[in-house]
């Protein structure tokens, strides 16, 4: 019997997805993975998406035309404001929306009802959600010991601590075998000599914000002498707390909620791992691009605000800012 296919636009309490038997499917994943990500954008503004839709929301939306989904479960509130328009045009075409919604106050009972509701919907139950939670805090146990290893030995690349972060959203479908992965970067990791704690020490950064749509950017931080210890949004997709509280996993998950608690988070991860500074990068039309301003009143560290719209390849000005920030903190007098 197929296991059916369930896409869905950002984070979920993917554990109620696995529990009902399904294949859990993060739609930005596949869309930014795909062979030509510029094409998807392409073909949502031919069907009508204006040219200041928020990327991400375009490549969606014409991942879940191109793709084979039995249904797309959308956060509705708690990420992109854009996202509810979105699924209207796909409900238009036939395709099974469930949504899904975190309170914007943080509050306990209406997340465990729409928990509940995700639970009666797809046709499962707590019990058996629960245990999910179980199998997939061993795997996101390993994933966290990747994200330590990254900045306390520096054996793992700012790419590989950005994707297999990433991946605990969906787990790439199959937790067995990407358990399997993330256990071989951390033995290669454990086993690599550590980064030199010298003066030829990369430049610590961390990254906030929304994974990037660009296609080379971590690996063209590091190619200027900098290097990403921090991935901020990415980390929280690992769900980093040691609860067995599946409703308060969700709750202290910091990205569908207020800034300030992302803002605590970071605050905290920058004094942890001694970062010289932050690269907050931010969606063309999305409404967090207005939290920069929140976010540079209330960190201390110097922060580069960057922009990317489409799928490409980082841009010459971008590239230009990227590289005199780094030269800027790379002075002693910046050292941290």
């Amino acid at each position: 019997m197929t296991r059916r296919r369930i896409g869905f636009t950002t984070t979920i309490p993917v554990e109620v997805v696995y529990a009902a038997g399904c294949v859990p499917v993060d739609l930005n994943n596949v869309f930014i993975t795909s062979s030509d990500p510029g094409s998807l954008v392409a073909r949502a503004e031919l069907d009508g998406y204006p040219r200041t839709a928020c990327g991400w929301i375009k490549g969606i939306y014409s991942t879940v035309l191109q793709g084979d989904y039995d249904a797309v479960i959308a956060v509705v509130e708690g990420d992109c404001s854009q996202t509810q328009a979105m699924v209207e045009t796909l409900a238009a075409t036939g395709v099974e929306i469930i949504p899904f919604s975190y309170p914007y106050g943080r509050d306990a009972d209406l997340l465990r009802a729409q928990i509940e509701e995700l639970i009666l919907r797809l046709g499962t139950t707590w019990e058996a959600t629960i245990e999910w939670k179980k199998k997939l805090d061993r795997v996101r146990r390993e994933v966290w010991r990747l994200d330590e290893l990254t900045w306390t030995r520096g054996t793992v690349s700012s790419y590989q601590n950005h994707y297999y972060q990433v991946c605990c959203s969906d787990f790439n479908g199959d937790p067995d075998a990407f358990l399997e992965e993330v256990l071989r970067v951390n033995r290669q990791a454990a086993e690599a000599q550590p980064e030199d704690q010298g003066g030829n020490q990369p430049i610590r950064l961390g990254y906030i914000g929304v994974p990037p749509i660009f296609t080379d950017f971590y690996d063209w931080i590091e190619s200027i002498g900098a290097k990403i210890v921090f991935n901020e949004v990415q980390r929280q997709f690992s769900m980093p707390f040691d609860t067995q509280d599946l409703v308060e996993q969700y709750l202290r998950y910091t990205y569908p909620y207020d800034i300030f608690g992302r803002i605590e988070d970071i605050k905290t991860e920058v004094k942890k791992r001694n970062l010289a500074g932050l690269i907050h990068y931010t969606q063309t039309f999305c409404f967090r691009q207005i939290q920069d301003m929140v976010i540079r009143r209330c960190i201390d560290v110097p922060i580069l605000t960057i922009e990317g719209d489409a799928p490409c390849p980082l841009d010459a000005r971008t590239k230009l800012r990227l590289e005199s920030f780094v030269e800027m903190l790379s002075q002693p007098i910046n050292r941290r």
